[in-house]
């Protein structure tokens, strides 16, 4: 019996050792270009050549080494982790290839990469960090973008007697903030200390003497010049320095000081955010810090708006996508560094609080909370506006209460036309279509798919499957799409995949869709409801997602 556990131990000690090996194996990975690039950074020695050294038992030239991996980005989806080795880049042998070689093989990629690398252990990776002598991180200075900002202008201010000029700066046409000239010296300071190999344009000359207004003027636009070069470079852009500069709570430091000559404390190291209300007023929310997750702020919203625990139960926040699509954030997702790209791309905030509910009486219950109320009329006013809710023969009535600003009548309206409390997902391609794309629209009913052509113009098929006719569903992420399977009058089991960008965004709606329809059935047997909404979503999520063991066929081209 001994000898039997004693071969047991060392069988499962030599499998250990062989899938530790196969861990630290040389492999392949294929990565595809994101919007923010590969999502890694290489950081290595500047020269070529050099001593080798021992990884995983084989001896190596020095090796170009993964020092960050963007989470989320196309290399963490490709499992590419921090401290890998670079052994090929697009089956170019890059063992002992200085730093500057190595990412100019990578560009060379365009839009796709195939990377041999080697992972070594943490013990191995300490030694090996110890040894190597590095660069700095090579930065893609190539990477660049047009950003709308201007200083089109200058003005005085006053503290304590004193007098002096700041520069009003403009991002997208609206204004951002203003700073003295000292601070744009403290920035390109700041700026040539980090970013060390780039050619920072000259910065406006330092003058001892009083400047008439034609020579600030003249500063201004040097000013304007530098300000629109370094902000074009997407690294130097979104780095923490520039953050910082063109922080809004500095302007409103200035201003209180100009307007009530009383210094106010400013926690620098907090970040605003705005968020975007229905009622078109947005909402600023001041952060401990930027990683701040979207259940954090969601709370900080909800506490300053004064929503209630049952009310803020069916509301979220949302991201405004291309053509007003607005997508729920997911709870790991970081608010803050969507609001900061979209005040880059746009200078204002594409963040906001919308409702995040299906079922009717659910809203209805809502109503007692004069908050939620004035939220879910301006949003049903909006949507009607934007043609996500069609009035019809309704409009007369809907235009009365809305100039009288009648809340409760006007959502009693809505709520009976077409279109109220469905999602609506942009066109997309699906499975189903040899040609053309679908649109697809959920609800508490039915899953809808909507033939269209590739434009989106939408064509005269329509296929409606109830949730009871749906038997399982996910997201594919390898595959970045959504399938579902379901099944009509006692017929074999179909599958539908939709190739959309919100692949995750429609399995969320189809986890919480699951939630309420298992709500509405407590509400029917007299149960109490909602004691815990995330152990119910998870719990139906189970159920839905179990694959049927029954023969999966496509659904046909021409069903849809």
């Amino acid at each position: 019996m001994a000898d039997d556990e004693q071969d047991s131990d060392l069988e499962n000690s030599l499998k250990d050792e062989e899938e530790n090996k196969d861990q630290y194996a040389p492999r392949y990975v294929k990565i595809k270009k994101g919007e923010k690039g590969f999502g890694f950074n290489v950081r290595g020695q500047v020269s070529e050549g050099g001593q080798m050294k021992a990884i995983n038992g084989q001896l190596y030239p020095p090796l170009q080494m993964i020092s960050a991996v963007l989470e989320g980005g196309p290399a963490d989806k490709a499992k590419v982790r921090v401290g890998d080795r670079i052994l090929e880049v697009n089956g170019v042998n890059c063992e002992g290839t200085d730093h500057r070689a190595v990412v100019d093989l990578i560009k060379q990629g365009k839009d796709y990469l195939t990377l041999l690398i080697i992972s070594v252990s943490p013990s191995e990776a300490r030694k090996l960090d110890g040894s190597e002598v590095c660069g700095s991180d090579y930065i893609d200075y190539s990477d660049r973008r047009s950003i709308p900002i201007t200083i089109p202008d200058f003005k005085y201010l006053e503290k304590d007697g004193e007098k002096y000029v700041v520069y009003n700066i403009y991002i997208n046409g609206k204004y951002r903030c203003c700073r003295r000239y000292n601070e744009f010296a403290n920035l390109h300071s700041d700026l040539k200390k980090k970013f060390t190999d780039y050619p920072f344009p000259k910065l406006p000359t330092k003058w001892p003497l009083k400047l008439s207004d034609q020579q600030l003027d003249s500063r201004r636009r040097g000013l304007e010049v530098y300000i629109e070069d370094v902000t074009a470079i997407r690294e130097i852009y979104e780095s923490d320095i520039m953050e910082k500069f063109l922080l809004e709570e500095h302007t409103q430091r200035y201003n209180s000081q100009n307007q009530s000559g009383v210094n106010q404390k400013i926690d620098s190291n907090e970040k605003e955010i705005k968020i975007n209300l229905p009622d078109k007023t947005i909402l600023s929310v001041f952060l401990p810090n930027k990683k701040q997750k979207t259940e954090q702020i969601y709370e900080c919203v909800v506490k300053k708006l004064g929503l209630s625990d049952y009310s803020a139960t069916f509301f979220a926040l949302f991201q405004i996508m291309e053509n007003d699509f607005e997508r729920k954030l997911e709870s790991s997702e970081f608010p803050y560094s969507i609001y900061q790209r979209s005040v880059v791309e746009s200078g204002e905030t594409k963040l906001a609080f919308r409702k995040w509910v299906f079922t009717l009486t659910r809203e209805i219950e809502m109503c007692n909370d004069p908050v939620a109320l004035n939220l879910l009329y301006y949003q049903a006013a909006s949507d009607i506006r934007k043609g996500l809710i069609k009035p019809e023969n309704k409009i007369q009535k809907i235009k009365e209460y809305n100039s009288t600003n009648n809340k409760i009548p006007f959502l009693e309206v809505a709520r009976t036309l077409d279109g109220y409390g469905d999602i609506v997902f942009p066109h997309c391609e699906c499975d189903a279509r040899k040609e053309g794309h679908v649109i697809l629209r959920l609800s508490l009913k039915n899953l809808t798919m909507v033939a269209c052509t590739s434009d989106g113009v939408k064509e005269d098929q329509e296929h409606n499957f109830t949730w009871d006719e749906i038997q399982s569903w996910d997201a594919d992420t390898e595959a970045m799409c959504f399938w579902f399977q379901y099944s009509k009058s006692g017929r074999n089991p179909r599958q539908v995949r939709i190739y959309s960008l919100y692949y995750k965004y429609i399995e969320d709606c189809c986890k919480r869709i699951a939630t309420e329809l298992s709500w509405c059935k407590k509400d029917y047997s007299g149960s109490p409801i909602l004691n815990n909404t995330s152990a119910s979503e998870s719990s139906t999520k189970s159920k839905l997602t179990t694959k049927a063991k029954t023969t999966v066929n496509h659904i046909n081209d021409g069903d849809l």
